[in-house]
């Protein structure tokens, strides 16, 4: 009989057993990370069923882990619940609606936590597989490579270049502030 894995990413062991226990009866094995490195690392090697993620964590962030998973698909298709206590700082980053993960607001109860993981589990199913192209090569630099495989390629670099927008947008706006306290002081 197959055990799932359940993996709960959060600095705070509170919440980690909290989590634990408010998790109904089941065939599955809990995993427990208490930084983002830990949990990238089991996320690699034990390709959990669900990943329970907080926001705000050290070694790495569940921002960094988030970018991580999203770049190889067999790890972004992982229903993921991504927690925090502090919403603002998901929405910064990530718009509303959350199209492929659920989010769950600290502190929460057993019933919120049980409906973030059905929708987790809904929403992971609606990620898009990578396009099937027709099987034809065409020539790169390195060689010859396949359609398909430069559409992925297409496909991460895009994911990439949001990133990367969002990041120069919150340094905009990170800049403006520093010029605004910079005048009144001034």
């Amino acid at each position: 009989m197959s055990t799932h894995k359940i993996l709960v990413i959060d600095d705070s062991k509170v919440i980690r057993m909290r989590v634990k226990d408010m998790l109904p009866e089941g065939n599955f094995k809990v995993l427990e990370a208490k930084d983002g490195v830990e949990g990238y690392n089991l996320i690699r090697s034990e390709k959990p069923n669900l990943i329970m993620l907080d926001f705000l964590l050290p070694k790495m962030s569940g921002w960094d882990v988030y970018q991580e998973v999203q770049k190889e698909y067999d790890l972004k298709k992982i229903p993921l619940v991504l927690m925090s206590g502090r919403k603002e700082e998901v929405v910064e980053k990530l718009n509303e609606p959350f199209e492929y993960f659920s989010f769950i607001e600290k502190p929460f109860e057993k019933k919120q936590l049980l409906e973030a993981i059905k929708d987790a589990m809904a929403k992971a199913r609606k990620h898009p597989t990578p396009k099937e192209l027709p099987v034809s090569t065409s020539q790169t630099s390195e060689g010859v490579t396949d359609n398909s495989t430069m559409a992925q390629e297409i496909i991460t670099l895009r994911e990439q270049v949001n990133t990367m927008q969002g990041e120069i947008d919150l340094l905009k706006k990170q800049l403006r502030q520093v010029l605004g306290f910079i005048r009144q002081k001034g």
